[in-house]
């Protein structure tokens, strides 16, 4: 009953607050490499809903890597969260390993905490697998959801991938295997074009209008969401696009709002730990780096 009631709560404040899934993309590693802690995961998950927009998604990439649902599952329910799934493909323990996990996590605590699951992710972008193969394992995760009592169609199984990979048609068998079709987008990257933060905007937007056109010829209706986008604010110059905090902070102004106003989003990341390039929105002492108003 604990486990509805939170659904019922989770849909009522989708429903009244905001009609779309917007949050973050977060890492399962603190900046010194070791793996989170459920207080971590609740730190983040604070964290996302203090800042300008009080978001209560985010996006993991894995299910047992660092005991990640293990840990971020009951942080999510203690801190009124939701997360989209990671669930990673590659290798047959490591994928035997990431679906264990996630039954368990829904059969201890339900499925009201969870946004949709992502089957791979970039999967088709790295030449990784088969079109074919990674859409036998979306079946094959939707079909073990399904033996769960609770299970609705409700929960979406998808895939995130880059939306070059998207529009490729050699891919469509994944599409067809979709519920959602996630679409990672960086103009930022696309330096064979004229890509400065000027550009940014008709970049990012262009290559999703792509991805929406190619899914609806193979699979009309399936909702395209931006899983990732984003513009660093340190990092190497990428042709036109320079990584700084106020190109990222116009890139956020520009599109992420319009993405949040517009779709299911979820924006790459909420932090980084200083990588290079750096795209975390927020600092080491988890303060934003930029205004994060929309």
């Amino acid at each position: 009953m604990k486990s509805i009631s939170y659904a019922l709560a989770l849909a009522a404040t989708l429903s009244t607050a905001n009609a779309y899934w917007s949050g973050f993309n977060v890492q399962a590693t603190l900046g010194n490499g070791a793996c989170k802690t459920q207080a971590d995961w609740e730190k983040d998950f604070n964290t996302m809903k203090s800042l300008s927009g009080a978001y209560t998604s985010m996006r993991v990439y894995a299910s047992s890597d660092c005991n990640t649902l293990a840990n971020a599952v009951p942080a999510a329910i203690k801190t009124g969260g939701t997360i989209l799934v990671g669930v990673w493909t590659e290798d047959a323990s490591h994928f035997a390993a990431e679906k264990a996990a996630l039954l368990k996590a829904v059969q201890t605590y339900g499925f009201g905490w969870i946004v949709a699951v992502s089957v791979g992710s970039e999967d088709l972008y790295r030449g990784d697998t088969s079109a074919s193969t990674l859409a036998q394992q979306i079946y094959d995760v939707r079909g073990m959801l399904s033996t769960v009592p609770g299970y609705s169609t409700a929960v979406q199984v998808g895939h995130v991938d880059t939306w070059t990979a998207w529009v490729k048609g050699a891919n469509a068998d994944v599409i067809r295997a979709c519920d959602f079709v996630g679409t990672d987008g960086y103009p930022y990257f696309q330096n064979t074009q004229a890509n400065g933060i000027d550009q940014g905007y008709n970049l990012f937007w262009d290559s999703v209008q792509q991805v929406r056109d190619v899914v609806n010829t193979v699979k009309s209706g399936t909702w395209v969401w931006v899983a990732e986008s984003g513009w660093p604010t340190t990092g190497p110059t990428e042709n036109k696009a320079v990584a700084s905090v106020a190109n990222a902070q116009q890139y956020w102004s520009t599109v992420a709002c319009s993405a949040f106003k517009s779709g299911h989003t979820f924006w790459y990341s909420l932090q980084d730990f200083a990588a290079s390039p750096s795209f975390g929105v927020v600092d080491a002492n988890y303060k934003p780096i930029y205004n994060l108003a929309c």
